[in-house]
Formats: structure tokens, C-alpha cells, sequence
């Protein structure tokens, strides 16, 4: 049995435990997590039909058909032609099934969930996360070992970075975002798992910078957030760096802040502890240190085929921490018009502890 049969035939259990009689899949990551069919979504409608019992099938156009059955365990492919659409593959199938109780892939287009709606008027409808999103959350061996392998990546590319030095000093955000692309293809990566931020001087005030034509300067602090994907897996790792020159006192203050918080919510992981729990421990550094109003996101977020995915690392979320969790752990301090300062991880939960996935310095100094 293939890891993705396992996670279907688990699957096939909540849908039992929740109540409902099928999943009703379109192409996406949770496609992919039962299947293995990495597909886009296109205007022709390619199906993924998981009943509570039994086998599951694939409803797809004839000119996708080869290329699902290369990819994936399920052995039931059902064809539609452009000219009758998928009514005739589609139907039978629902009717053989006539579920009272469908969950839908939560980023179904609206188009393919009405018409699934029309044809079963009778059913009521939920989303696939309430079966899928606590199997994703502890991820199995082949998702760890994809995991480091794209941490790995990512690592390689920072000691690149760092070795470039004062050489930096003159380089776009922009040039020195594609040199960390180049750089994550080279140490083993396929492209980019989230739009790479550089963030110079006070662009790194801003979370989620857009790479622009500010040049480095030296002296000047750079947010570098980056990743790849491995078989399918991302990498998020955050580096706040000084490529030449000394920085302002206030900036080396709220960097060691944002390392010791960083540190302690890390050394907080462990099975049994709530995700609030891992965010309380480093949002109290950064508060003592003055700057509790400039952290202004969560400390973490889940990872997996999905860069988002739960559990969140937020104050309030009373998610006990299991096994094969994996998560970032990125307190940031932001201080507009001036600088800001994020360092980050990812942290598998071990049943001890907890493994970071990535190994790079976290210093400032290059």
C-alpha cells in the first residue's frame, strides 16, 4: 500500500466519524495528498470522489485521463468528452452513491460546487478540512524527509548568502531576491515555495515586502525570507542580516530580542503543550524588551503542502501540540520608517521535543 492509499483509507475512517459519506475533491493539495495527481484546476471539471466505503474514483476529461493514471494508486478513472460533458461520467456515480452528506475541497470553484449542489439537492455540504486538515497536521516520514530536504536547500542558500559579504552592498532587493532563486535551484530546490522577500532598511518594516530597487547599504539591516519545495515540500526560513558596516545600537538591542524570543517559544515545543503556549513564550521576551506593540502577527504557522496550514502559533489557539507537527516559529519586531527585525525557523514536533529543520547562523553579522 502506497502512503497515499494509507492516507485515503485514514480519511475514509473521519468521514465515518464525522457524519458524512464522501469527500469531492478538485485538483489542489489535498487532491494531491490522497492521490499523488499534482494537477491545475481548469474550466473542465477533473474530479476526486472519496466515499465513506469502498474504493475511490476519479472523474476526469479524456485528455487528462493518461496522466492521472500514471500518477496515482486509484484505479477507478472515468472519462468525459467536450462534447457532452461530465454529466454522463458524473452522474451514475452520485447516483450509485447517494450521499446525504458531501465535504467539498475548501478551494472548489464556486462553479464546481453549485453544479455539485444542483445535482444532489437533497445532500448537505461541508468542507474537506474537517476530515483532511487533522491528518495533515501530523505529517508521516516521507513528508519529514521532504521537509529537511527543501530545509536543507534553504540553509545552503543562507550560508550563500552570507558569504557573499560586502558584496552585496549595491545590489537591488530585486537582484539579490533572483541571486536566493538561482541559489535555491542550485542547492537542490524546485523554485520558489512563496514570493521571495527582501526587505532593505525600512522596507523590513513592512511583513510581507515586495522586492523592489532599493539598494543594499551598509550598515542597513535586510529581512531575507525564502524558500523551495522538494517532492512537493516547502521550506520557510527568515534571516534579519548586516551585510556590511554596523547597524544602530537600538537595532542590535531588538535583534538580540527577537533571537532570545525566538529561542525560548523553540525550546516551549514539545508534545502535550498548547500552540497559544508556544506563542505566549515569545511574545513575553519581546514585551519585556519594550517592543510588544511592534510584533504585530502571529509567532507561527503550520507547514506542509500548503506553506499556511494549521495549527497556527497564536495566542488563544488551545491546540495540543502531537508528533509530526510542523510548524514556523518567526516573532518578528517592526518599526516603521526605520527597520525590522524577523528570524525563523521550521520545528518538527518530536515525541520529546521538538527538531528544527533549518541550521544556519542567526546573528546579524555576516
Amino acid at each position: 500500500m502506497t502512503a497515499f492509499e494509507r492516507r485515503t483509507r485514514r480519511a475514509q475512517s473521519r468521514l465515518a466519524a464525522v457524519g458524512a459519506d464522501a469527500l469531492a475533491l478538485t485538483p489542489g493539495r489535498d487532491c494531491y495528498y490522497l492521490t499523488g495527481v499534482d494537477a491545475e484546476a481548469s474550466d473542465r471539471l477533473q474530479l476526486l470522489v472519496v466515499p465513506a466505503d469502498g474504493d475511490p474514483t476519479f472523474v476526469v476529461p479524456t485528455l487528462e485521463a493518461d496522466a492521472v493514471r500514471a500518477a496515482t494508486w486509484v484505479d477507478d478513472v472515468r472519462t468525459w468528452e467536450d462534447e457532452t460533458g461530465p454529466g454522463p461520467a458524473l452522474d451514475p456515480l452520485l447516483d450509485t452513491l447517494s450521499p446525504s452528506r458531501v465535504l467539498l475541497a475548501d478551494r472548489m470553484w464556486a462553479r464546481f460546487s453549485l453544479a455539485l449542489r444542483e445535482r444532489l439537492p437533497d445532500a448537505s455540504f461541508g468542507l474537506a478540512s474537517e476530515v483532511l486538515s487533522p491528518l495533515r497536521r501530523r505529517k508521516d516520514d516521507r513528508e519529514l524527509d521532504a521537509l529537511r530536504a527543501a530545509g536543507d536547500a534553504a540553509d545552503a542558500t543562507m550560508r550563500d548568502l552570507r558569504a557573499l559579504g560586502a558584496d552585496a552592498v549595491g545590489m537591488t532587493e530585486a537582484d539579490l531576491a533572483a541571486y536566493i532563486e538561482e541559489r535555491l535551484e542550485a542547492n537542490g530546490g524546485t523554485g520558489v515555495a512563496f514570493g521571495t522577500i527582501v526587505g532593505a532598511g525600512p522596507n523590513g518594516a513592512d511583513p510581507h515586502h515586495a522586492s523592489g530597487e532599493r539598494e543594499i547599504r551598509a550598515g542597513e539591516p535586510v529581512v531575507l525570507d525564502f524558500g523551495t519545495r522538494v517532492d512537493a515540500y516547502p521550506s520557510d526560513q527568515t534571516r534579519t542580516v548586516v551585510f556590511d558596516g554596523e547597524p544602530s545600537e537600538e537595532f542590535r538591542r531588538v535583534h538580540d530580542a527577537v533571537r532570545e524570543a525566538q529561542s525560548r517559544a523553540v525550546a516551549a515545543v514539545e508534545p502535550g503543550v498548547t500552540a497559544g503556549s508556544v506563542d505566549r513564550a515569545a511574545r513575553e521576551v519581546i514585551e519585556d524588551a519594550g517592543y510588544g506593540d511592534r510584533f504585530v502577527h502571529r509567532t507561527g504557522h503550520g507547514v506542509g503542502l500548503d506553506v499556511h496550514e494549521a495549527p497556527d502559533i497564536v495566542a488563544g489557539n488551545e491546540t495540543v501540540l502531537e508528533p509530526g507537527m510542523v510548524f514556523s516559529v518567526e516573532p518578528g519586531v517592526y518599526l516603521p520608517d526605520r527597520f525590522g527585525v524577523r528570524i525563523e525557523d521550521l520545528v518538527v514536533v518530536t515525541e520529546d521535543g521538538s527538531e528544527r529543520l533549518n541550521h544556519t547562523d542567526r546573528r546579524w553579522r555576516v
